[in-house]
């Protein structure tokens, strides 16, 4: 379906009022946005975001890699959780990146019965980011919308980006990331079979098998929640390669905490609470073990701060 035939599809019934943008991670300067988005648009308007399902960075410089923070139908349910009333989710493509901000204009204007658009500073759309803020303005004046510039959300005196949370916790700073995010960073995958090592070790684990395009916190050991069939289990994560066993495969393997249950070929969630240390060498197997049990126990007290209750 072309972008033109997704906008009619999504053609509601009344006025609206869009923001748009990637909104990965669905962070709390998004959430800023989102809030003056839903204010304009008062009770006679569908606050509405249009977002794309993959990264403009990705056709407009071919070869430069975005990892995401949310998953399409993750953020689209954050989205709409925060107060959109319409979610629409384009696939940016070439075609897309060589429409004029114009005719972009008159097309969300016939599609969307647009009232008014709300925008971050440095927002720009159309071929050669043409699209400004100024000149929507201008255009808007014609067409019968208004366009609004809301200023973005300061934390530790910067603006919070989907890159500076992207940086945060893929160097395992979860504090910073989480802080950012607004809620605690999450990442879903499918349970594969692994070499069974840890059950040999006496903490059999979840080998999650995330999606490529999917974020990766920093190779270490962390405190989390593991998310399965709506329920949420203490559990403790190790992300690297196992370098005691001299393995150079990158692996997310998650330890829940007084479960037996078999999950291989389910898909599972994990929730980061807090980085415990970073991946380590062993002498040998008692060792590992030794310290596997230290990095339980931490989890667990950890874990029981998070909760407010006893773990264990």
């Amino acid at each position: 379906m072309s972008f033109r035939q997704a906008l009619a599809v999504a053609a509601p019934d009344g006025e609206t009022v869009v923001t748009i943008g990637v909104f990965d991670g669905v962070h709390l300067g998004h959430r800023h946005l989102l809030e003056r988005l839903i204010q304009r648009s008062g009770p006679g308007a569908v606050p509405t975001v249009l977002t794309f399902s993959n990264h403009p960075s990705a056709v407009l410089r071919p070869g430069q890699q975005v990892s995401f923070l949310t998953s399409p139908d993750e953020k689209e349910g954050l989205l709409r959780e925060y107060g959109a009333g319409l979610v629409i989710s384009l696939e940016f493509t070439t075609e897309l990146s060589q429409v004029p901000a114009t005719e972009f204009a008159h097309l969300l204007n016939t599609h969307l019965n647009l009232k008014g658009l709300v925008v971050g500073p440095d927002f720009a759309f159309g071929r050669g980011r043409e699209g400004t803020a100024e000149f929507l303005q201008a255009i808007g004046q014609e067409l019968g919308f208004w366009v609004e510039t809301v200023d973005p959300l300061l934390v530790d005196g910067s603006p919070v980006r989907s890159r500076r949370i992207r940086e945060a916790i893929s160097g395992g700073d979860l504090e910073t990331g989480n802080t950012l995010l607004g809620r605690k960073f999450r990442l879903q995958g499918e349970v594969v079979r692994g070499d069974g090592r840890g059950r040999e070790l006496g903490f059999p684990t979840a080998n999650v098998n995330v999606p490529d395009e999917m974020l990766i916190p920093g190779d270490a050991i962390y405190a989390t929640w593991a998310l399965v069939d709506g329920r949420r289990l203490p559990s403790a994560t190790s992300i690297g390669i196992r370098p005691t066993f001299g393995l150079t495969e990158r692996l997310v393997e998650v330890y829940i905490m007084d479960f037996a249950e078999d999950l291989y070929g389910k898909t599972i969630g994990v929730e980061f609470v807090e980085r415990l240390r970073g991946q380590e060498t062993f002498s040998g197997i008692d060792a590992l073990i030794e310290q596997v049990n230290l990095d339980v126990a931490n989890a667990r007290a950890s874990l029981a701060k998070d909760d407010g209750v006893r773990i264990g």
